[in-house]
């Protein structure tokens, strides 16, 4: 029986990948780096900041920057709040589809690799942090996905605040990538994928995969959990 809902965040709430590249490439920039969307959406989507600029340092392309990694992240959450403030933009559906989800009292939360003030200033603006009892982003964890580190901290989470004993197999996951897709099903969680940023085949680990979250019902929801 479905219990409870968890979201990835950019790509399936709010479409911000390119504006975390945008924000990206001003950074490198500085280093005369050009991070492509090819290689951002191969390589570098579903990881931390952390984790792309380490990459970066490892494929030396970003040398004698070891030490000043945290700098380089600064830089970076700084130019994407400002891209945030200005031109994020919800998913269609979205709105609804956490309404239908509130109407039937099925708890929701967020399990993230963007960084918490990022995702709670976006949901701010969209007058949406109602909805979600917990938020598990980068700055909560050790190990981004695919790892199911986030999405387990997150259910636990949920039970700790609700007082309640919701298990794995009794959550939904919405993912748009396959790393989150590895994650949810790591953590024993039925994952959902929406091709908002990658296409049916590159998300065949999902259990079901919808074009717009409009899409779902409850019934359906519920029929993954049996």
């Amino acid at each position: 029986m479905l219990k409870a809902v968890i979201f990835d965040f950019d790509g399936v709430i709010v479409d911000s990948e390119q504006l975390h590249l945008r924000a990206f490439r001003r950074v490198a920039a500085q280093f005369n780096i050009e991070i492509s969307e090819h290689d951002y959406f191969a390589k570098f989507l579903g990881l931390t900041d952390r984790e792309v600029f380490e990459i970066l340092v490892e494929e030396n392309r970003l040398t004698d920057y070891t030490d000043r990694i945290d700098d380089l992240v600064t830089q970076k959450t700084a130019l994407f709040k400002h891209l945030a403030q200005t031109e994020a933009v919800l998913i269609d559906g979205v709105t609804n589809f956490l309404n239908m989800l509130k109407e039937n009292d099925i708890p929701m939360a967020i399990c993230s690799g963007a960084l918490a003030p990022e995702i709670k200033l976006i949901l701010k603006g969209a007058h949406l942090g109602a909805f979600f009892e917990v938020i598990v982003a980068a700055d909560h964890v050790t190990k981004g996905k695919p790892d199911p580190q986030g999405f387990l901290l997150t259910l636990s989470k949920m039970n700790e605040k609700l007082g309640t004993k919701i298990k794995p197999p009794e959550c939904i996951v919405i993912e748009d990538s396959r790393w989150g897709l590895q994650a949810a099903k790591a953590a024993a969680m039925h994952p959902i994928a929406v091709t908002n940023t990658y296409t049916h085949d590159e998300l065949k680990l999902a259990e079901k995969i919808v074009d717009n979250l409009a899409a779902l019902s409850i019934a359906d929801l519920n029929a993954l959990c049996h």
